[in-house]
């Protein structure tokens, strides 16, 4: 398991992932990148990760491949999850994204950046269907997160603001009840102690996996 996480951490990344990803979330999607934008309203301030005395490698996310320069191109949009493609660093990586349907925190409306989940393939890495998510906030240390899907459970190993399947065995069963179940429920808890839970709709992961896979063989 360590050697497994040892190659995610693969690229060098400050602590303002958020803001990467929400540009690539801008670059990509384009109804996120009219959410996003500054209203009138005044908002409150998200909970933020501390800035650390110097960059940390942390594990790789498509949106952070795709904020670091990479241009992507949408292959389909199937529902809410849309397939897509990038080559960052001359390496090509497929994954299909979508952020969730419902989110809900305890205590309830605690300010949060964008939630995503991801699902990529990596043929150079020979990876396939990995899924990661970034979840809007840095995580509780040491805790993990839980991943619900068509009655199983999956434990999830986090790091600031990213989880990924803790158990690698597991990964393929994981996809294979996204592919049959209606809807993936992810809870967490965050470093102020808030605990959150996000459902993402299943509908469409199916169609958008096979574009992806089809797009990187």
């Amino acid at each position: 398991m360590q050697r497994r996480r040892m190659r995610r951490l693969g690229i060098l990344r400050s602590w303002g992932l958020v803001l990467l990803l929400l540009s690539a979330a801008a670059s990509i999607d384009p109804a996120c990148a009219q959410q996003s934008a500054p209203t009138t309203k005044p908002k409150p301030k998200p909970e933020a990760t501390p800035k650390p005395a110097a960059p940390a490698t942390r594990p790789v996310t498509p949106a952070a491949a795709v904020a670091g320069g990479a241009q992507t191109k949408l292959l389909g949009q199937y529902g809410v999850w849309g397939a897509y493609t990038a080559t960052p660093g001359g390496k090509k990586i497929c994954f299909v994204l979508a952020k969730p349907t419902a989110s809900e925190t305890n205590p309830p409306n605690r300010p949060r950046n964008p939630v995503y989940m991801f699902i990529s393939t990596r043929p150079a890495d020979k990876v396939t269907n990995e899924v990661s998510l970034v979840v809007g906030y840095p995580f509780k240390s040491g805790t993990e997160a839980m991943a619900q899907v068509a009655g199983a459970n999956f434990a999830l190993y986090t790091q600031q603001d990213g989880a990924w399947i803790k158990n690698a065995a597991e990964e393929a069963k994981m996809v294979d009840a996204m592919r049959s179940g209606d809807s993936a429920v992810i809870k967490g808890v965050s470093a102020k102690g808030t605990q959150s839970t996000d459902t993402f709709t299943l509908k469409g992961v199916s169609q958008a996996l096979d574009r992806a896979g089809q797009e990187c063989k």
